[in-house]
């Protein structure tokens, strides 16, 4: 197949979201699809909309393909601009900006609805964002459900190796993730300061809201947490996989999380995460088997699951053994990536492509 990939900014930027686009370009022409990528440069939200009358931006889209993906991320910028594309499109969903607590929340839900009618499949990497994503209107029988692989690293470690860490104190988490509101890093930071129990604390991430990190920074100071907080910024793969390796517990309270592919991540090292139970975080974290999920914005839950793992060693290791067999039996990248094909053959209409990994898929 000829497939386009639209999306905001490029594929090299290293979000989970972004990585779950570059992933499945790579799948894709790994299976031998010629995949054309658009970049479209980032827009704030209100330019974004404006776009949509931006002759140049349906030049940009036209390009000669089968069928187009587009990250919904950029939705603000496709909304309109979709009804005049020569293409069927297929929409990968991350997660729906009105999942998110934010205050202008029915506006998005408005917006994404409109683009959501005007494309003719969509990708969902978690049964949470299919079920948001069918709640706006779109037709169930068009989504398919393709979660992320969690391969990223893949590091070889054994039980005896989680045993034994999980007896070192004080007891590591880790927080990976940029570095934004949704993310909860203060959330994290207050829990804690409220835990009984000493924590330290690896903040790992890029910095995307200049002042959310200014009002985390103050947290730490005005919780005299200095030297049990550090902040490492964004680190490359090696250095990462040192942190967690070396780690005890992935905290990503977040907000919301569409999936939360950091969570499969971190089971690779025999990690068990504290988790949000809003959105899809659930898939993959199983509260008291792989982890604790714990409601957003609830600190005193986060400090509870902390004192939980520092108090009982042989719980932590139970819990990180678990995380571990987690991680080793979730889909694959070729199995997500055969389903996401069929779907693309299904909307362009060309030949069907058969593939035994589909049917392995699970959620």
């Amino acid at each position: 197949m000829r497939v386009g990939f639209a999306l905001y900014g490029s594929l090299d930027e290293r979000s989970g979201g972004f990585r779950y686009d570059r992933k499945l370009v790579e799948g894709l022409r790994r299976a031998g699809d010629d995949v054309a990528v658009v970049e479209l440069p980032w827009r704030t939200y209100p330019r974004g909309l404006l776009d949509n009358a931006s002759p140049s931006l349906r030049e940009r889209l036209r390009v000669d393909v089968d069928v187009m993906l587009q990250d919904e991320l950029a939705h603000p910028s496709l909304f309109l601009a979709n009804r005049d594309l020569p293409y069927p499109t297929v929409s990968v969903v991350h997660h729906l900006r009105a999942s998110e607590p934010r205050r202008l929340a029915p506006l998005y839900r408005a917006v994404e609805r409109r683009y959501l009618a005007t494309v003719d499949g969509v990708v969902c990497n978690s049964s949470a964002t299919r079920d948001a994503v069918a709640a706006v209107g779109v037709d169930p029988e068009a989504i398919v459900v393709a979660p992320p692989g969690g391969d990223r690293f893949d590091p070889t470690i054994d039980d005896a190796t989680i045993a034994s860490r999980a007896r070192e104190r004080p007891l590591r988490a880790v927080f990976v993730g940029n570095v934004e509101p949704r993310k909860g890093l203060d959330t994290l930071v207050e829990g804690v300061a409220r835990a009984t129990a000493a924590v330290d604390l690896t903040v790992v991430g890029r910095a995307v809201d200049e002042g959310h990190v200014a009002d985390v920074r103050r947290l730490v100071r005005e919780r005299g947490l200095d030297d049990r907080v550090r902040f490492t910024g964004r680190l490359p793969d090696a250095e990462l996989a040192d942190v967690l390796r070396e780690s005890h517990v992935l905290t990503v309270p977040s907000r919301y999380e569409g999936f939360g592919i950091v969570y499969l991540e971190g089971m690779s090292f025999g990690l068990p995460a504290v988790a949000s139970r809003a959105g899809g975080a659930n898939e993959t974290v199983v509260d008291g088997e792989t982890g604790v999920l714990v409601d957003p914005d609830d600190p005193a839950a986060v400090a509870r699951a902390l004192d939980g793992f520092a108090a009982d060693p042989d719980r932590l290791a139970e819990m990180g053994r678990a995380a571990r067999r987690r991680y080793e039996r979730h889909p694959s990248w070729t199995k997500s990536t055969a389903r996401v094909r069929r779907l693309l053959a299904e909307v362009a209409g060309v030949a069907d492509i058969p593939d035994a990994a589909e049917s392995e898929v699970t959620t």
